[in-house]
């Protein structure tokens, strides 16, 4: 039948169908006229939170899983510690369990600068299985202006910080500039005073950014959140027409995630999954590869990150929606952990996130289905063990 309509009106139809979508999944709104950059590197993640930080005004909310006590937290304390000097009030919220090999008097040395602290999901005897739950986020923001989130955290692996015969992880970060900052802003203001910090006063409105583009937050701290980002990634999945492209630091999908990928091949979309050639977690690594065969079977192509360790966490779906943060496709990411991520509903962003995963292909191998079966024996044991434990990592 003849449609009247041209191309482009079909286009911006299916996008406000897929935003609405959205915005019914999360209960959130999209946040309009935002700038945002795609950060490919340690070096140039680090670099743009850096010049942001020394430009603070008035406020510094960070809320990281892990803050060390290397050259790169170090560096990062100095410059808090200096702001904090002249007036800006910085607040700290990090992980107990993640940052736990950072020293207490790190933590004193810079509560002695001014700096206020608190420490999320602290182990107490009175209830050691809420231990196992994380502050995973990765979030950072300035004046409620500007924010960055992704898959690092503050360490010299994530920077590249660090002695010469060592690389950087691979990681992806996002630096937004516009009222989404503001947004982010407050949920950091609900996390701090869950964590019984003293109430945050500042009341920052956000000046629009002239052609910026539509943001929405996915940021996660309760049950009922973490079954948002879940329903987000299953519908990214099932709605997918042409394509989707996932990077993944730690990949134990659930039966439901095995499902909708195999399905969506089915409809002949092009899957694709980055994961890692080798991990920092081995039990994890194992684990991911005890699911191989299954994905393989159905048609989705597997490619394994070679050189640096592959510590991003991304998806682009049909070229027009990006999801970029710290939630990896997990158990524990998916059902315990609180995360910060952002999704972008714009197709020039979305053509950037190809564009990188491509790069990374070329730095990859591909897992031949055919050849697959014939790897080492020992490999399929360790495989077939941690995969018991996936639901404990």
């Amino acid at each position: 039948m003849y449609d009247p309509r041209s191309p482009a009106d079909s286009v911006v139809k299916e996008t406000a169908v897929e935003k609405a979508a959205i915005e019914n999944i999360l209960g959130v709104p999209f946040t309009e006229k935002n700038h945002v950059r795609l950060l490919k590197s340690g070096k140039e993640i680090f670099q743009a939170i850096f010049d942001s930080v020394a430009n603070a005004k008035e406020i510094i909310c960070i809320e990281f899983y892990i803050f060390k006590n290397d050259a790169t937290g170090n560096k990062m304390a100095d410059l808090l510690k200096e702001k904090a000097g002249l007036g800006v009030n910085v607040y700290i919220l990090y992980d107990h369990f993640g940052s736990l090999t950072t020293p207490l008097s790190f933590w004193q040395d810079l509560k002695k600068a001014g700096i206020n602290l608190r420490a999320s999901h602290p182990f107490k005897w009175s209830a050691p299985r809420r231990y196992i739950h994380r502050d995973h986020k990765k979030l950072l923001i300035i004046d409620g202006e500007t924010a960055f989130t992704g898959g690092f955290n503050i360490g010299d692996e994530y920077h590249g910080y660090i002695r010469k015969w060592k690389q950087p992880w691979r990681d992806t970060g996002i630096y937004l500039k516009g009222p989404v900052a503001a947004i982010l802003l407050d949920m950091f203001k609900n996390s701090w005073t869950a964590w019984k910090g003293q109430p945050i006063k500042l009341d920052n409105i956000n000046q629009p950014v002239p052609g910026g583009i539509p943001v929405i937050p996915v940021l996660t701290s309760s049950a009922k959140g973490r079954k948002k980002l879940r329903k987000l990634f299953f519908h990214s999945i099932s709605s997918a027409k042409n394509k989707i492209f996932i990077t993944n630091a730690y990949f134990t999908p659930s039966r439901r995630m095995l499902t909708v990928l195999s399905d969506a091949v089915k409809r002949g979309v092009d899957v694709k999954i980055l994961l890692p050639g080798k991990s920092d977690i081995a039990p994890v690594f194992y684990a991911s590869r005890a699911f191989y065969s299954r994905l393989l079977r159905a048609g989705v192509e597997i490619y394994n990150y070679q050189n640096q360790i592959l510590h991003a966490k991304t998806a682009v779906i049909d070229t027009c929606r990006s999801i970029i943060g710290s939630a990896n496709l997990d158990f524990q990411s998916l059902r315990r952990n609180d995360e910060s991520n952002v999704g972008i509903l714009n197709n020039d962003f979305g053509s950037e996130m190809t564009k990188i995963f491509f790069e990374d292909l070329t730095q990859s191998v591909r897992i031949d289905a055919h050849t697959w079966p014939k790897r080492p024996f020992y490999e399929k044991v360790l495989e077939r063990f941690f995969s018991i434990f996936r639901t404990r990592f």
